[in-house]
Formats: C-alpha cells, sequence, structure tokens
C-alpha cells in the first residue's frame, strides 16, 4: 500500500528515529547559579546548539521553537549547528558551558542514548552533566517493502525473509532504530534479515528505488520518494500509527512482541546540569506554548510529530522508554569505540 504527501508540506530533510533521556536533578541544582533565576533569565543573547547539520529535522525544530523563545523572552536566541560524532561534539560543548540558561542543546536519540551504549567516551557523561528540559515524542517509522516482494503486511514480510533465506534490508546508520528493529525480528521468527547501513535516509532510500534493497525503514516524510513513485510498500509502521496512513497497521498489532516496538523516541532539549529548576521549568513551559505557533505547526506537520511535552511528562516519558532503548542496543553487541 503507497501513500502520499501533500506537496505543499513537504520539506526534503532528515530524520531520526528519536529517543532523549531525562536526567535526574540533584537538590542542590534546584538553587540559584551565577546570580540566575526565573526573574532574571534570560539577561543576554541564548544560544541553542543543534548537535545535527542544518537544514535536517533537528535542525528546523530548533530554528522554530527557537524563534518563538526569542520572541517571548525578548532577547536573541541563535541557532548554532556544531554536528560530528553522532552529536557528542555539541552535546559535550553544551555540557561545559555555565549553568545560567544561556545555552541549550537541542538534539536526538542517538546523542543521548546509543553513544552511552557505543561510545567508550563521548566527552560528557549523561547523568551528570545535562539535564532535559522538554521533548517531541517520536513519529512512527515506516517499514517499507521493495515491491517485486509482494509483502503488504509483516505475515507476507516473515513469510517472504524464510522463503528468501537472506532479506537485505536498509537503515540509515548502524545502531539506529531500524537496525534494532531488525534485530528483534530476527529473535522473534527466526529470519536472517540483514542490515544494509547507509549514512542517512536519502541514499538508504535510494537503495528501494533502484531494487538494491529488499526492504527499508525510516521517517514518513524522507520515505516520500519512494512511495510517490510507487516504487515501495508501507507493510508496518514501528511502534505508532502515523495519521497519513491510518490503515497501516503497527508492528505489535501485527503479531510483534519486543518491547522495543512500544517506545516511540523524542527529540527535545537539555541544558547543563545546574541550570536553576526555575529556568528549567520556564523553558519547558516557552516549548509547550511554542506548539500553538505557526511556524511551529508548519514543521510539526511537515515531519508528522506530536507537540513538545513538559518537563514531568517528559520526565515521566523518559523513565519509561530509557532502558528498553539501551536493553535492544545492548542487545545488538556493538562495543563502545
Amino acid at each position: 500500500m503507497s501513500a502520499k504527501l501533500d506537496r505543499r508540506h513537504f520539506v526534503a530533510a532528515g530524520t531520526t528515529a528519536l529517543a532523549m533521556p531525562f536526567l535526574a536533578r540533584s537538590a542542590s541544582a534546584q538553587g540559584t547559579s551565577q546570580g540566575t533565576s526565573q526573574g532574571t533569565w534570560p539577561s543576554r543573547q541564548i544560544r541553542m546548539i543543534c548537535s545535527y547539520p542544518a537544514g535536517g529535522q533537528t535542525d528546523l525544530l530548533a530554528r522554530a521553537y527557537g524563534e518563538f523563545i526569542s520572541k517571548q523572552v525578548g532577547k536573541t536566541v541563535v541557532i548554532e549547528n556544531k554536528p560530528g560524532a553522532a552529536g557528542a561534539i555539541g552535546t559535550a560543548e553544551v555540557a561545559r558551558a555555565e549553568p545560567d540558561g544561556h545555552t541549550i542543546l537541542c538534539s536526538i536519540s542517538t546523542t543521548y542514548i546509543m553513544n552511552r551504549v557505543v561510545m567508550k567516551n563521548p566527552g560528557y557523561d549523561m547523568d551528570k552533566d545535562l539535564t532535559l528540559v522538554s521533548v517531541i515524542p517520536g513519529a512512527g517509522l515506516l517499514l517499507v517493502a521493495n515491491p517485486k516482494t509482494g509483502v503488504k503486511t509483516l505475515e507476507d514480510f516473515v513469510t517472504f525473509a524464510r522463503k528468501s533465506g537472506k532479506v537485505n534490508f536498509g537503515t540509515y546508520s548502524a545502531g539506529s532504530s531500524p537496525h534494532m528493529t531488525i534485530n528483534e525480528l530476527n529473535k522473534q521468527y527466526g529470519l536472517n534479515i540483514e542490515p544494509v547501513h547507509y549514512r542517512g535516509e536519502a541514499p538508504m532510500w535510494t537503495g528501494i528505488l533502484e531494487g538494491t534493497l529488499d526492504a527499508a525503514m525510516g521517517s514518513y516524510t524522507a520515505a516520500q520518494s519512494v512511495l510517490q513513485s510507487d516504487r515501495g510498500t508501507v507493510f508496518a509502521v514501528h511502534s505508532k500509527k502515523v495519521d497519513a496512513i491510518p490503515a497501516i497497521k503497527t508492528l505489535p498489532e501485527q503479531g510483534a512482541t519486543s518491547k522495543f516496538f512500544t517506545v516511540s523516541g523524542f527529540t527535545g532539549w537539555a541544558v547543563p546540569k545546574a541550570t536553576p529548576q526555575p529556568v528549567v521549568d520556564r523553558l519547558a513551559e516557552l516549548c509547550v506554548a511554542a506548539n500553538n505557533d505557526p511556524k511551529v505547526k508548519e514543521v510539526l506537520a511537515t515531519f508528522v510529530l506530536e507537540p513538545a511535552i513538559g518537563f514531568k511528562e517528559t520526565n515521566a516519558l523518559y523513565q519509561r522508554e530509557l532502558p528498553i532503548w539501551i536493553e535492544s542496543a545492548r542487545s545488538l553487541g556493538l562495543e563502545p569505540a
């Protein structure tokens, strides 16, 4: 079954299966720091460091929310792209910044979850250096099959994989959500799905277009090059329904049982650990309020994302999903670099 995106809302950009951990705050971190409080913040220009390149999903979210925050607080929010090392370069810079609310990080699950599993020293300690403020729950990721396979459901895919003996399945990076999905499907169904890792979604979907892949998994937005040309068939979504294609069932709805298929991941904002709680609360409130801004709504709609959620809701989401992400990541057998 194919699905098409209204071209008026389509923006060619990268994506991510997102997850960012909430980092527990100590009682001392809730006091003042550098004389900053909710009443005086911000006292100067705010730096929002995006740990991924300009033009991608994370960058566009940072810019939309940053512009709204700037209008509300009367101070400029400057977006600085500091990509590299799976987001670790920009994240380490924020971790070392003054904890006064004037340096904010916008990043994704690879940075916050996977790096702590696969990197021996990413340059920051997630539990000691950063506090999560607000997140945008991740969108449902699509599982798409090459039409020549005849696959239209998960059951069809399992049957095809067993008959073929080996299936080439594209991912947008090693250790990504698609990589973990392949691992979990192999374990449950006794399959031999082979992950084919690309550097990003664009070249991965090209593999489907060219017929070199049997299947691939990624975002609804980035998959449009395949879906609009009828070169791919969506047979499942990872854990969350996609409003634009409501008839497509999730993996759990089709019988997949791994706990990993219950998490959505998320993108969001973090600040240095000792940032005063009143500043954290105010920033979280601004992120939630931004959901009603027309420009923010447009970006969220483009990537089929839910609105940002508050500080307490973010904590609850993290507590529920983080252990599952880590368990699934470690089951891949990746060793720290």
